[in-house]
């Protein structure tokens, strides 16, 4: 057993035979979604925006997730009938004969009380300064174990935050992509706002995928 911690991407790469795409058309598409942000959001992210550039620099991990990350989640509301977001909760899967497992700092999962089948990580939340650990290979290694109990039905998206930077993540199969940066202290956060829009709309669809199937 593993712990999504001890993973760098050069070793997941190596032992799962991983092909990192440049371009991948899934995360373009991410990428691309577009949606109108009401005024409302936009004095939201805009406060949210000044407390992190008070604060970014000098933030630990955990002040950097309840003070600006956690918000912004909570605002966009993953919860509904069907899946919930839940923190630090322990899941795991035998990927290739190895197994792994361990508790990320945040999931969308399909279940309301309990994660039963994650559909999205959102890993390793790091300071700006003296990050710890490989927030690449731990998200990527928690989106591998997520891909296995949805058995390949869905690709799996990822988030990893260094401080003020987010990098989108795409999970399928054997091949990911990850997008370059993304700035929460510039305009840029209306990008990454949209973004956490996108992704609940393809959860919406997962879900819709889950249940045809139960229907069955």
């Amino acid at each position: 057993m593993s712990n999504f911690r001890t993973w760098s991407l050069a070793k997941l790469n190596k032992r799962f035979h991983l092909k990192r795409l440049l371009k991948m058309p899934e995360l373009s598409e991410w990428e691309k979604y577009n949606c109108e942000i009401s005024d409302i959001d936009v004095y939201f992210l805009k406060k949210m925006q000044a407390h992190l550039l008070e604060n970014v620099f000098t933030w630990n991990e955990q002040e950097l997730s309840s003070g600006f990350i956690g918000p912004i989640l909570a605002w966009v509301n993953f919860t509904t009938e069907y899946t919930n977001q839940f923190e630090e909760r322990a899941f795991g899967a035998v990927v290739d004969g190895e197994e792994l497992s361990g508790e990320p700092d945040a999931m969308i999962a399909w279940g309301r009380d309990e994660p039963e089948k994650p559909f999205f990580c959102f890993k390793e939340f790091k300071k700006e300064i003296d990050s710890s650990g490989d927030p690449m290979g731990q998200c990527l290694s928690a989106m591998l174990a997520a891909q296995e109990i949805n058995e390949y039905r869905h690709h799996i998206y990822g988030i990893y935050v260094i401080g003020q930077n987010w990098h989108f993540m795409v999970l399928k199969g054997k091949e990911y992509a990850i997008s370059t940066p993304y700035s929460a202290t510039n305009d840029e956060i209306f990008a990454i706002y949209r973004q956490l829009l996108g992704l609940k709309e393809k959860i919406a669809t997962m879900v819709q995928q889950e249940l045809s199937l139960i229907n069955i």
